[in-house]
């Protein structure tokens, strides 16, 4: 006689329908004022000086920082942002002077993307200049490199390998560094990287929580959504990247 083996189907799949979810999400309550300070959280955090001013008049909130702080680390970014690695070192200091001394990391990267910037000025210059300009360049690049990051490199093979690879840029002629494989290295992405660290480096030496808590809320949400995909659940999807601001490359304070 013939037996049944086990059933190969697979369970059938649940199905959320946008009302059904519509009512679960209304009926989870958030008072006003937490999500007022969720959103004044945010604007510190994320550096819009001027919208957290006018959001805490509105509110009525009194924020817990001196919102005149927040410029402070604005004009630190768009500095890195266009390059002024200098000018930047110099605000760090003046607004936190044992910043840079405790963050050793920071300092290199700092550095690192400062002997970028004298590299890719050496290298414009060299394709419209005279020789003995473009060499003065190049030397000026040698010796920030020799003075300030050399000594630094021996005490971290990440330090050291980081070196090696920016110095490495000299090698390439300046029309053809953007398709070399260091092209990362001149591209703007890491003058917002750099930026994001010191802004991170800031807000936690000013003991500040340095991620906004509503992107940690956001991927909290990622995480709970993977969780039903995995088991098998259909339901309505946000554009979590889009509230992340994944993929935006303006001044928007990516820091």
């Amino acid at each position: 006689m013939a037996t049944t083996g086990p059933s190969t189907s697979s369970p059938a799949k649940r199905v959320i329908d946008p009302e059904e979810w519509n009512r679960r999400m209304d009926a989870v309550k958030i008072s006003k004022s937490d999500l007022n300070q969720l959103v004044m959280n945010y604007l510190i955090i994320e550096g819009y000086q001027s919208a957290a001013i006018k959001f805490a008049q509105e509110a009525n909130i009194t924020p817990s920082i001196d919102l005149d702080s927040i410029n402070e680390r604005m004009v630190i970014r768009q500095a890195i942002h266009r390059g002024d690695v200098q000018e930047a070192i110099e605000r760090i200091n003046e607004l936190d002077p044992e910043l840079l001394d405790t963050v050793p990391s920071l300092h290199f990267q700092l550095l690192r993307l400062q002997l970028i910037e004298l590299i890719r000025h050496a290298s414009g210059s060299g394709s419209g200049a005279s020789g003995a300009a473009a060499g003065d360049d190049i030397s000026t690049a040698l010796a920030f490199a020799t003075t300030h990051l050399a000594p630094r490199a021996p005490s971290s093979p990440t330090f050291l390998h980081e070196l090696e690879k920016t110095m490495a840029l000299l090698a390439f002629p300046p029309e053809s560094i953007s398709s070399s494989p260091l092209a990362e290295l001149i591209d703007p992405n890491l003058r917002r990287d750099v930026a994001k660290m010191v802004n991170e480096a800031v807000l936690e030496h000013q003991g500040i929580v340095r991620e906004a808590k509503a992107k940690g809320l956001v991927r909290a949400a990622c995480w709970a959504e993977e969780r039903l995909r995995g088991e098998g659940v259909e339901f309505p999807v946000l554009d979590l990247e889009a509230l992340l601001g994944k993929g935006k490359q303006g001044d928007a304070m990516e820091l």
